[in-house]
């Protein structure tokens, strides 16, 4: 996870939301997993982004 460049864990954590946000009444437990990695991944590509500067 550390060598991926952090605008692909943004699309991530994007694509994470999003897919929490469709599956959110049928699904609640997929929900909170979708919404567990998405902020997951926000916060490692904006941790690789602030090291590399």
């Amino acid at each position: 996870m550390k060598n991926i460049a952090p605008i692909y864990l943004y699309m991530i954590s994007v694509v994470c939301f999003v897919a929490a946000n469709l599956v959110r009444d049928q699904y609640l437990n997929l929900y909170y997993i979708l919404l567990i990695v998405g902020i997951l991944s926000f916060f490692i590509g904006f941790k690789n982004r602030s090291k590399k500067s």
